[in-house]
């Protein structure tokens, strides 16, 4: 069984390992006895289910979460239940995906228009004109 990302991309259940450990912080005695916050592991480099274009990206995208060898690491502890986490650790993995699989709008560089730089131009003129008009002339000097 498989999990639908999006783009044409459907990931295998294999490929995703999942840990759950005791969170930490406030929580009572539950915090102490239940493992609840929950560890995802995935393994961007060797995925068969991304294409090439898509791990670069996902790589770049996932920054410090991913390990030297490409292991990408979400920690989910925001929930009480250990359910609740695994669904939000799965969630952040595939929304890193489906933003991984959208290629970057390329940039086109742009010029300024003609009446951009008429504008720019008019208002040089008139700043000069009122500086000029602040200098003091040869009769005011004598």
């Amino acid at each position: 069984m498989g999990i639908e990302v999006g783009n044409g991309i459907d990931l295998q259940d294999k490929e995703i390992k999942m840990e759950f450990v005791r969170a930490s912080g406030p929580g009572g005695q539950n915090v102490n006895k239940v493992a609840t916050a929950a560890k995802l592991y995935f393994d961007i480099v060797r995925s068969p289910s991304l294409p090439e274009a898509v791990k670069q990206r996902l790589l770049a995208l996932a920054g410090k979460r991913v390990s030297n060898e490409g292991i990408l690491a979400i920690d989910a502890r925001r929930f009480r239940t250990q359910e609740a986490n695994r669904r939000d650790a799965l969630e952040r993995l595939l929304q890193l995906i489906r933003q991984a699989a959208s290629p970057p709008k390329p940039r086109r560089p742009t010029r300024p228009g003609v009446a951009a730089k008429a504008r720019r131009l008019d208002e040089k003129k008139k700043r000069g004109a009122v500086k000029q008009t602040r200098k003091k002339t040869l009769s005011e000097l004598e």
